[in-house]
């Protein structure tokens, strides 16, 4: 069975970027919500190629009834952020079109 990703998981692959980060202001970043089942290997694409900051997000999710997740999303520029979502959309495509 595959190994779930965790948050400590992509904490532990950045750098001391989340401490400099801690005191950032909010107002110029933008999260990237990322899917339920998203392979592991494009996460952490994601967040080394585009040097993202990956955070916790609390969102609900309607599949039979609305249920509370709590999500991994990315955090960056617009600029990073919109870059990434076309890299998430690409590679998301290929995996489904591999099987």
């Amino acid at each position: 069975m595959a190994k779930k990703l965790q948050f400590e998981d992509l904490e532990r692959s950045k750098s001391k970027k989340e401490a400099t980060n801690a005191g950032e202001d909010l107002d110029d970043l933008y999260d990237l919500i990322i899917p339920p089942g998203t392979p592991s290997y494009i996460i952490y694409d994601l967040v080394e190629e585009f040097e993202l900051e990956a955070v916790g997000r609390k969102i609900g999710v309607n599949i039979v009834e609305c249920d509370e997740r709590e999500l991994i999303a990315l955090r960056g520029t617009l600029d990073q952020v919109q870059a990434a979502e076309k890299y998430l959309h690409e590679e998301l495509q290929a995996w489904i079109e591999s099987d």
